[in-house]
C-alpha cells in the first residue's frame, strides 16, 4: 500500500483555511464559518479529508437509488438520482467538525437544501424530528427538525466542486454544517419525520442526541 503524500491528494488544503467569498455571490455561508475561531474546543484543523465509516461501503446502483421522504408528512415524496439532480440547487460554504477531534475548515457543497425537500413534503404540525436512514444497512441518525431546517442544511452531491465519491458518502450525503458530522448522514436513502425523538446508530452506543460542538455535544452525558 502507497504511503499517504498530500502532493497526491487532490482534497488537501494548503496554506490558511478558506474563507467565504462575495456572499451575495449565491452561495450560503454557514455562520459558523463567520467565527474568529472557527476551531470548536477539544477539536484541531486537518488539511486533509479523513475517511470514516461505521461499516463498510455500500455498493450503490446510481441507476436504482432513491430518496425518500415520508413519516410525519402531507405528502410522501420519492426521488430517483436523475429526479434529485433537477430540483433546485443550492451551494453551501461550510466548516466540517467530526466528534473524533478532527475539523476540516472551508468546505464547498451543492446539493439540494432540506428545507426545499421538507416544504414540498409538508410537514405536519406534530413533526420535530428526523430519523435519516442511509444505504448502510441498519444504520440510522436522528435530528431535531429545527437543525434541519436551518439554511445551511442540505443534501449535497458534490464537494469542492468535484462529485462527492463513495468514501465520502457518494453520490448523496446529508450536510449539518452545525453539528457533528456523524448528523451528516452518508449514503442518504431516506428521511423520516417523527413526534418522538429515535436514537439512532451512534446514539444508541452513547453518542449525544443533539451533537454540537460547540458545547462539547459529543456524548450522552455532555
Amino acid at each position: 500500500m502507497a504511503l499517504y503524500s498530500p502532493q497526491t491528494d487532490p482534497k488537501y488544503q494548503r496554506g490558511d483555511a478558506p474563507v467565504a467569498d462575495d456572499p451575495t455571490a449565491g452561495v450560503v455561508v454557514s455562520p459558523d464559518t463567520q467565527r474568529d475561531n472557527r476551531v470548536p474546543d477539544g477539536q484541531y484543523r486537518t488539511r486533509k479529508w479523513p475517511v470514516l465509516h461505521a461499516t463498510a461501503v455500500p455498493q450503490i446502483d446510481s441507476s436504482t437509488w432513491q430518496l425518500t421522504v415520508d413519516g410525519l408528512v402531507e405528502e410522501p415524496l420519492t426521488f430517483s438520482l436523475e429526479q434529485f439532480r433537477e430540483l433546485p440547487r443550492i451551494k453551501v460554504f461550510a466548516d466540517f467538525h467530526c466528534v473524533t477531534a478532527w475539523s476540516r475548515l472551508g468546505n464547498l457543497w451543492e446539493g439540494v437544501s432540506l428545507s426545499t425537500l421538507l416544504q414540498r413534503a409538508k410537514v405536519q404540525a406534530a413533526a420535530k424530528f428526523a430519523v435519516v436512514g442511509a444505504y448502510d444497512a441498519n444504520w440510522t441518525t436522528n435530528v431535531p427538525l429545527a437543525a434541519l431546517l436551518e439554511s445551511d442544511v442540505l443534501l449535497a452531491d458534490t464537494h469542492d466542486g468535484e462529485p462527492i465519491d463513495a468514501d465520502h458518502g457518494g453520490p448523496v450525503r446529508l450536510v449539518v454544517p452545525r453539528l457533528f458530522a456523524w448528523k451528516s448522514a452518508k449514503w442518504v436513502n431516506r428521511i423520516t419525520l417523527t413526534a418522538d425523538d429515535q436514537p439512532g446508530y451512534w446514539e444508541r452506543l452513547g453518542y449525544h442526541d443533539n451533537g454540537d460542538p460547540w458545547l462539547g455535544q459529543r456524548y450522552r452525558d455532555a
